[in-house]
């Protein structure tokens, strides 16, 4: 089985955007804060932080009292979030990319849900902490139940939300005829 993404558009109520505008804040918080305290500790002690060391960090953050709005969302985007830097830094080790850098408000924002934070019913999808299903502009069909999904919004204002599906890769028949095409090309260069 193989996965592919399948993107659209929707327009969130008012309530939705409320909670997706505090969602994706969250993730950018969580995202930054935890690179800034994975740096300072490498910087200070060459201690390298694992993701179950960040996760940690993240229960912590979640109980003082300063930052209880990461309380407000649910917890799966901004673990997603974690697993995303994990994957940074392992790239940025093993010499595949650059350092990790911050996210800006200013550009795209998105949040992964994964299973345990979204449904998929009679083809609409509900979002954790949200009660109404999202108003999506479906141009074809899920070939399956999505497995996750990653919502976003653009500089413009725009929500999209992907689906991760997977799907069968249909083996196309070989055939033996073969076709010519004649564009006319007399020369190489001109």
């Amino acid at each position: 089985m193989k996965h592919r993404a399948y993107k659209f558009r929707f327009y969130p109520t008012e309530s939705q955007a409320k909670l997706l505008a505090q969602t994706f804040g969250c993730v950018w918080f969580v995202y930054n804060s935890i690179l800034r305290w994975r740096s300072d500790e490498y910087y200070q002690s060459r201690a390298k932080i694992g993701y179950v060391q960040a996760s940690a960090k993240l229960t912590e953050l979640k109980k003082q009292p300063e930052f209880a709005f990461l309380n407000d969302v649910s917890c799966v985007p901004t673990q997603q979030a974690l697993r995303h830097q994990q994957t940074a830094f392992k790239n940025f080790f093993e010499g595949r990319a650059k350092y990790p850098t911050f996210k800006k408000k200013t550009h795209k924002q998105s949040a992964e849900f994964t299973k345990s934070a979204f449904k998929y019913k009679g083809g609409s999808i509900y979002i954790a902490k949200s009660k109404e299903p999202l108003d999506i502009k479906w141009s074809r069909q899920l070939p399956s139940e999505p497995s996750s999904i990653t919502i976003s919004k653009d500089c413009a204002g725009r929500y999209f939300v992907s689906c991760l599906c997977e799907f069968e890769n249909q083996v196309l028949p070989k055939s033996d005829t073969s076709i010519g095409i004649d564009v006319g090309i007399t020369h190489l260069f001109v």
